[in-house]
């Protein structure tokens, strides 16, 4: 589940399904909130060595499409950043979605 918190610290945001609140505290968004939401199969969160593997490929995917021109220059970079601080421990507390839904793609990668 969504992890409850203070009304006065949480954001809004919204997709195609409608709006959700989320607590200011965490760098997912929505479309993980729903996962947890829809699909609490197991309990177990992705193993390190997945989560490594999915930031390694969505860091060369943003490298290549940066040079390319793809993205803009500065996403690519936000998005490296981001592939590097992770691959060196941080926000590993962030891959939440069930480890079983996790394999199935969609909600992982949101």
């Amino acid at each position: 589940m969504v992890p409850k918190t203070d009304p006065l610290q949480v954001r809004s945001e919204r997709d195609s399904m409608g709006e959700r609140q989320l607590p200011q505290s965490v760098y997912y968004g929505i479309q993980t909130a729903r996962a947890l939401e829809n699909f609490p199969i197991s309990g177990l969160k992705p193993l390190p060595e997945y989560v490594e593997a999915c930031v390694l490929i969505k860091k060369a995917a943003a490298e290549v499409n940066g040079e390319l021109g793809c993205i803009p220059p500065e996403v690519a970079k936000a998005i490296v950043q981001a592939a590097d601080e992770i691959l060196q421990g941080s926000l590993r507390d962030q891959f939440v979605v069930d480890v079983y839904q996790a394999g199935a793609g969609t909600s992982h990668h949101m």
